[in-house]
């Protein structure tokens, strides 16, 4: 299983990134996938999550209405759309998806909200 996030850098309160989350290794249409975030100094978090079929999706209230999760299964990735991004929004951002209860993540992008 291998899963590389792209999309993150340095943004400015107001705006927007997309990040991407390219994932091989196994049949991805068939499984939830998350992203997670971790900012400096606190503990990882569920952002937001899509499920395989159908991809009816769930988001930390911190990021409703701002951030959008989806999956492109011909593709094999699943994005993040982050919009109206704030400066608590900092954080690395992972990829995540869980195989027979073994948790698998990327290497994390960065994203940095600041003027």
């Amino acid at each position: 299983v291998q899963l590389v996030e792209s999309g993150g850098g340095l943004v400015q309160p107001g705006g927007s990134l997309r990040l991407s989350c390219a994932a091989s290794g196994f049949s991805f249409s068939r499984y939830v996938m998350r992203w997670y975030r971790q900012a400096p100094g606190k503990e990882r978090e569920l952002v937001a999550g899509i499920r395989s079929a159908g991809g009816s999706t769930n988001y930390a209230d911190s990021v409703k209405g701002r951030f959008t999760i989806s999956r492109d299964n011909a593709k094999n990735t699943v994005y993040l759309q982050m919009n109206s991004l704030k400066p608590e929004d900092t954080a690395v951002y992972y990829c995540n998806t869980r195989l027979l209860l073994n948790d698998y993540w990327g290497q994390g992008t960065h994203v940095t909200v600041s003027s």
